[in-house]
This record gives C-alpha cells, sequence and structure tokens, in this order.
C-alpha cells in the first residue's frame, strides 16, 4: 500500500497544484471585485442640517483623493442636490469640514481649489454660487465653526503643521533634535466681512475641540499644553474669552473628557466624561459643570451605555444624546433636573456624522436632525427629517447588496457579565455543514464592534464570503454597558477581556456549526496586542493575524507618541509600576506561543510603533514558530495607500485558508 503511494505521488501533485492554483486565482479575483466594490461605500465623511432644518450638507468623496461639498433641501433632494465649491467642480480638490450660519443661509467649509497643497477658509451661499475666501494662513485648518451673531468665524489652527494633525496619522521620520519643537492647535477667529485672522489661544497650549457661548463672548475649551498627540487624556476645560484672549482653567478632571457644550441660557457646560482609550473615540457618561466654575456633576451615573455625543435643546432642560448600547445605537433625552432618560429611537445599526465622527447634527428644534445610517446589510447614506422619521437623502451606493453572510446579535455570559457580540454567517450558509470560526478583536479597547458596511480595511466581515463564521465579541473594557463595564480591564489588560472572548467562542461552537479545531484570531491596534496576547494564553487558536499590535507594554511606553493613555489604564507610568506592564505583555509569556502568526504593521505608526511588531516576530523567528512580518511604508496607525489595503486583505485571506481549511 506505501509503494503504491508513493509511486502515485508525482502523479497526483501536479493534479492538485494545479487545482490549487486555480482556485486562488478565483479567490483573489473575487477578493479584489469585493474590495473594488467597498472602495468608495465610506465615501461620505461629515453631515450637517441647516439651523432652520431645511437643508442639509454633507462631505463625498468624488475621486481616488478628492472630497467635495454637496447640499439639497429635505423637502426635494433629488432635484435640489448641489455641489458647493471654491473651484471648478472638478474632480481634483479637497473640499471638506462643513458649517452653516446661524441664519441657514451661508455655508463655510475649507478648499484647496485655488491653493492645491494647502487648505482654506471659504464662505459660500447655502445653495451655491461664487464662494468667498477669507484667509491666507500656511498649516493645519479645521472645525471651522460661525458666532452666533455670524460676523466671526472660528477654527482649529496649527501654524506651518510639518504633518497632518492626530496619532492616526503618519508619524514625521525621527531626526535632529528630538522634542524640541512642539506644534499646537490654537483656536483661531476669522472676521467674515474683512478676512481678519487672529490666533486667540495661547501658543504653548493645544485646543482640541470648542464651542461658542450662547452670546458669542466667550469659547468652551478642551485642551492641554504640550504635544497635542501625547496629551488629550490630560486635557481639562477651559473657558477664553473672545475679545482678550484670557484664559481660565474651569475644570481638570480625573479621566477623559470630549464634546463641550455650552447649555442655551449660558449658565452651564455639559461634556461627555468617562475612561478613553483614544482621541475620537467617545464614550463615557454626560456631565454638567458651572460656566463660572465649580464642581462637575454626573448626570447619567447607572446608565449602561455609553454616550458618543450630546446636543442641548432649545430652552435648556433637555440634552440629545447619541448612545452606544449593546453593540448598536441609540437616541434619548437627558432631563437635566431630574436626570431622567427617555428613549427616542434605538436600532442594529450605526448612526455618524462621518467616518468615525459620532454626533449629532440637530436643528435648533431639536426635532429635526441628519445623520449617516449604515448596517451589516446596508451601506452608509445620509438620512434627514424628524428623529426616528428620518427619509434617505443620499442614494450615492443604491447599487451595491452584500456579498457576505448574514450578521446577527448574540449574548452570552461569563463571570457574571452579560457579554453581547455580532456573529456573521458564511455567505453560502449550509447548516448540514461545518465551518472554520475567525474572531475579530476590535480596537480600542475603549470601543465597541458596531454594525457596519464593511470597509477594505482589516474587515472580517468580507471573510464570510469564504465560508468563515466570523465573531465580533464586545469583552469587558467595551463601550456599549456603562462605565463599571468599560473599566473592566484597568490593570488587567488580558486577562478578564481573553476569558470573555474564549467564553464567546465556547458559546458559538454549541450552538452553531462550528469546527472547533479551526478557529482563528486577529484584531487590529488594541485587537492586534489582544491578538498576540491570546497566542500566548491558549492553543485555542490554530491561526493569528496581528495588526498594528503590542508585543511589550514596558518597551512601548517609551517608543509611542500617545503614552499619557496607559496611566489611567495601568494606574502609574511604567517608570513607577514596571510590573503591571510586565503581567500583560505578550513577551512575557512567549515561550507559549505555538500558534502561526500573521504580523502587519505601518512603518510611521505613532499608535503602535513598528518596533513592537518587530519584537513579536524576532520572538517567534528564534523560537522557530510560522510567522510572517510584513511592514507598509510610509503608513501611519490607519493604512490609506489603497493597494497596501488590498495586499492587508488578501494575506489575511491567504493565511487563514492555509492553517484553517
Amino acid at each position: 500500500m506505501v509503494a503504491r503511494l508513493a509511486r502515485a505521488v508525482p502523479l497526483i501533485l501536479p493534479i492538485v497544484f494545479t487545482l490549487l492554483s486555480r482556485s486562488a486565482g478565483a479567490q483573489q479575483s473575487s477578493l479584489d471585485m469585493i474590495l473594488d466594490s467597498l472602495a468608495g461605500a465610506h465615501s461620505i465623511r461629515q453631515v450637517a442640517i441647516s439651523p432652520d432644518g431645511q437643508r442639509v450638507a454633507w462631505v463625498e468623496g468624488t475621486g481616488a483623493s478628492a472630497r467635495g461639498i454637496f447640499v439639497c433641501t429635505l423637502a426635494s433632494p433629488a432635484s435640489t442636490r448641489r455641489r458647493i465649491t471654491a473651484g471648478s467642480g472638478d474632480e481634483a480638490s479637497e473640499e471638506q469640514e462643513i458649517a452653516w450660519s446661524p441664519d441657514s443661509r451661508q455655508l463655510a467649509f475649507l478648499s484647496n481649489a485655488q491653493t492645491p497643497d494647502q487648505l482654506q477658509l471659504y464662505v459660500s451661499k447655502g445653495m451655491g454660487g461664487e464662494a468667498r475666501r477669507l484667509t491666507d494662513l500656511r498649516g493645519s485648518l479645521l472645525a471651522p465653526a460661525w458666532s452666533p451673531d455670524g460676523k466671526t468665524l472660528a477654527l482649529l489652527f496649527t501654524e506651518n503643521a510639518p504633518r497632518l494633525p492626530g496619532p492616526l496619522e503618519p508619524m514625521s521620520l525621527p531626526s535632529g533634535v528630538i522634542g524640541g519643537k512642539v506644534y499646537e492647535q490654537r483656536l483661531t477667529t476669522v472676521d467674515v466681512a474683512t478676512g481678519r485672522t487672529r490666533q486667540l489661544s495661547p501658543a504653548d497650549l493645544y485646543v482640541y475641540e470648542y464651542d461658542w457661548s450662547p452670546d458669542g463672548k466667550h469659547f468652551a475649551l478642551t485642551a492641554a499644553h504640550g504635544a497635542g498627540d501625547a496629551n488629550w487624556w490630560v486635557a481639562g476645560i477651559y473657558t477664553l474669552q473672545a475679545d482678550s484672549g484670557e484664559m481660565k482653567l474651569l475644570y481638570k478632571p480625573a479621566q477623559q473628557i470630549a464634546a463641550p457644550h455650552w447649555s442655551p441660557d449660558g449658565n452651564s457646560i455639559a461634556f461627555i466624561g468617562g475612561l478613553m482609550s483614544d482621541e475620537g473615540s467617545t464614550g463615557g457618561d454626560v456631565f454638567i459643570l458651572p460656566a463660572a466654575g465649580g464642581a462637575a456633576r454626573n448626570l447619567t451615573p447607572r446608565l449602561q451605555a455609553s454616550i458618543d455625543g450630546l446636543v442641548w435643546r432649545t430652552g435648556g432642560d433637555e440634552i440629545l444624546l447619541l448612545e452606544s448600547v449593546d453593540g448598536a445605537s441609540g437616541i434619548a433625552t437627558l432631563d437635566v433636573r431630574t436626570g431622567k432618560i427617555t428613549p427616542l429611537w434605538r436600532g442594529p445599526e450605526t448612526l455618524s456624522l462621518g467616518w468615525w465622527n459620532f454626533g449629532l447634527s440637530v436643528a435648533n428644534d431639536g426635532k429635526t436632525g441628519a445623520m449617516l445610517r449604515e448596517t451589516f446589510s446596508d451601506p452608509p447614506e445620509v438620512w434627514a427629517g424628524p428623529i426616528g422619521a428620518w427619509k434617505q437623502i443620499t442614494t450615492s451606493h443604491h447599487a451595491d447588496h452584500p456579498d457576505w453572510g448574514k450578521t446577527e446579535s448574540i449574548h452570552w455570559t461569563n463571570e457574571g457579565l452579560n457579554i453581547q457580540g455580532w456573529l456573521t454567517y458564511p455567505r453560502d450558509y449550509d447548516p448540514a455543514r461545518r465551518y472554520p470560526l475567525l474572531v475579530e478583536v476590535h480596537g480600542g479597547p475603549g470601543a465597541m464592534a458596531r454594525p457596519v458596511w464593511p470597509t477594505p480595511l482589516f474587515d472580517f466581515t468580507i471573510l464570510s464570503h469564504y465560508g468563515y463564521f466570523v465573531l465580533r465579541p464586545n469583552p469587558r473594557g467595551s463601550f456599549g454597558q456603562g462605565e463599571a463595564f468599560a473599566r473592566g480591564n484597568i490593570k488587567d489588560f488580558g486577562y478578564g477581556d481573553l476569558r470573555d472572548i474564549l467564553a464567546g467562542v465556547d458559546y458559538v461552537v454549541k450552538h452553531f456549526p462550528v469546527d472547533n479545531n479551526r478557529v482563528g484570531i486577529g484584531g487590529w491596534s488594541y485587537g492586534g496586542y489582544m491578538t498576540m496576547w491570546a497566542v500566548t494564553q491558549t492553543h485555542r487558536f490554530r491561526a493569528a493575524v496581528s495588526g498594528a499590535g503590542i508585543a511589550n507594554w514596558q518597551s512601548y511606553y517609551g517608543e509611542n507618541d500617545i503614552d499619557q493613555w496607559m496611566i489611567p489604564f495601568f494606574g502609574a507610568s511604567v517608570y513607577d509600576d514596571p510590573a503591571v506592564y510586565a503581567k500583560s505583555s505578550p513577551i512575557t509569556f512567549i515561550k507559549n506561543v505555538k500558534t502561526p502568526t500573521l504580523i502587519l504593521a505601518g512603518d510611521r505608526d505613532g499608535e503602535c510603533p513598528t518596533p513592537q511588531s518587530f519584537e513579536f516576530w524576532h520572538a517567534l523567528e528564534t523560537r522557530g514558530i510560522e510567522n510572517r512580518l510584513v511592514v507598509y511604508p510610509n503608513e501611519g496607525h490607519e493604512i490609506y495607500d489603497p493597494a497596501h489595503r488590498r495586499d492587508i486583505m488578501q494575506r489575511t485571506l491567504e493565511w487563514y485558508d492555509r492553517h484553517l481549511k
């Protein structure tokens, strides 16, 4: 029998290799088609409704790297759609950051139509017409907002910024004296009539967010001294006088803060406070602070949800809330006097103002809003109208249809906690078959796996097209179940959250036709860390893909560009308590690894620097564990190059297919 098999091998192998080659080629072709169809689906990046509730504007991709501004009336969106531009209306310019004037007649925006290498501030009539340029600045411009009287525009300006601000962007290559020059993002005002520009906030303070007071005489700021990327986690709330520039520190919180908003009477400032791991990934409770100074009061101390955004309603007795709740989204009202929360709408979808721009755009009536709505089966489109009774404004992706399996919300219990997750079925699901399972761990940890239309970057929903179940868990440390749950992994990274994830795998294996011997894990950022951690703690996973992971919290502390985020989670700096960092470091337990691991990283990532991936790769190489490390040039924490995104998805699919099929 053995001899017959030996003689047959030379004849069988060419046939097998030919079939595999054809299968791999067809698979790559289908993946290319899916990625191509998804490339423009997240092209809408900002939505804003006019104060009178009659019009909606949005920023939409118009080409490979360009964006345009569009506007229409809610009454007849299709026939009134117009493009607002400072140029000829071609697809080459970048136009973004829209803001309606208080009277709804004008739209402010940023454009590089006349200065290709630099955005400038423009004002146009609300339904189109010639745009008027207001500024001649050099650097980064962001977040324009009108004064209540419509005579002044404010924006965030970083003079001579060497790169786009924010820790997701590619870091500048290090050279020369390190740490000598800090570029501060300053609150800057522009006179609408004359274009006179004034940098108002101090030169040594980095401003993250701001809001005009109702009388236009002050600003509320979230700001911190020092480098902007690193110090968002220690920002305080300041007030700034619009005429003199006088600053006052109003509140220095013990945790992270976001979204300051003046009350309509000018007496209070509401904001979101909580344990947050990333600037822009907002979740927490609602606090109110006297504008004259004093103690902040938590209005939602027992809320079983995380607040992403808030807007005061006219009158000042109620605040509209955008909630992350149980993996999904909700809108509710909060009575400021009593703390009573009244749900207005809740659904298994994601509401946003654009990609990772969670908030609410609401008209002056407090009832009419505009936002992007998306699910696993519905691409993101602009919707507007009365809350809960919106109508669809755009049909940018009406021809798109899911090329992946259905997704449902599931729950399981672990150690007394109720854990939620999203489970995607294989596209051509047959209950009589048994399938491999992939676990995709979200980043953060202050974030939540949400019902979103897939993106071309490291999105495992796409892999269900190729016969995989996909589980996206929301373990302790995630948003969606209140602050106590979000704080569940303080000084405990990798332990409780991994047990929650493994309990979810057990649940899926028990209740769905999943092969327990064919389970893989992967993730990006904190999900990349959890992947590295998981393979040092268990042999349950037969294949792993770690994107922008963290191998060693001790060395990471001195390598990353945002070290202040770590202290709220670890309780102290690495120099004061190295043991708490070591106990959660994958490298501490590296000898336990047996799982084949693909490692992916951007070479200019400031959030999760490439040396972390090299450290894990070197350990696996030294120990003879199957691995591959791929580093993408000129990329930060977010991967932008479409070719790199495609390569990541192709390598990820091939890695799992090789080890799980």
